[in-house]
């Protein structure tokens, strides 16, 4: 039997996510393939596919984690240990100061954006480790070594996000598995709307740079957060 390069992306029914699951399967990798929305990962699919790649479509939230641990069993049933990782998942929720935001809104926010990749590193890392190889790559934000007014929610979960990564980074030294984080800044996807800030790179842009992180850098690159401002 083949066996099969992995790739797990959260986030993949859309946005960020969907580019780098189309990313990764042109280069001849299985996806996994974990969103809120199965209609969004079902079409992901569908472009993976087409992208002449193995694709399975999972409806997950990634700050459950009971649907996580499903997701993982799925995954390492249907298609095996992953060797990537992609950390894509996230939302916003601007507008209000900080005494006026709600802590269901907070709430939320932290769960999906700091959570979540902790959940989902949780769930693969003992398979991941006994492969003794891998990558993850964390999708933070340039709001993640910034201030955002009216925004401190995700300021907050994406600056967790790099020491997460950061921290990961160091428990992974001599495992052959790396963590590394991307902190792209305005990407022309449905997030960035309301946000008042101009788009300086697609989605397809960020996922290069994703791809390369995850198949191409070298070891010594664990640890790394790379900044993307667009051309």
């Amino acid at each position: 039997m083949t066996e099969h390069r992995v790739a797990v992306v959260t986030g993949a029914g859309r946005g960020i996510g969907r580019a780098t699951a189309i990313a990764l399967a042109r280069r001849g990798l299985s996806v996994a393939l974990l969103g809120r929305t199965q209609e969004h990962v079902d079409v992901t699919a569908l472009l993976v596919q087409n992208a002449g790649s193995r694709a399975i479509a999972l409806g997950c939230d990634v700050s459950s984690a009971r649907e996580v641990g499903s997701a993982a069993l799925a995954v390492l049933e249907n298609l095996g240990v992953p060797e990537i990782i992609v950390n894509a998942a996230g939302i916003v929720r601007r507008g209000p100061r900080l005494e006026e935001t709600a802590p269901a809104d907070w709430d939320d926010v932290i769960a999906v954006n700091l959570r979540g990749p902790y959940l989902v590193a949780r769930a693969f890392l003992p398979a991941m480790r006994a492969a003794k190889r891998g990558r993850i790559i964390h999708v933070a934000s340039i709001s993640s070594t910034i201030g955002c007014p009216n925004n401190a929610s995700y300021a907050a979960a994406k600056w967790g996000l790099l020491g997460l990564s950061k921290s990961l980074a160091e428990e992974l030294r001599g495992s052959g598995i790396a963590s590394i984080a991307v902190m792209p800044g305005s990407v022309d996807t449905e997030m960035l709307k309301g946000s008042g800030f101009e788009p300086q790179m697609t989605p397809d842009e960020v996922a290069s740079t994703i791809t390369y992180l995850a198949l191409d850098a070298p070891a010594a690159m664990n640890g790394s957060a790379v900044e993307v401002f667009g051309p």
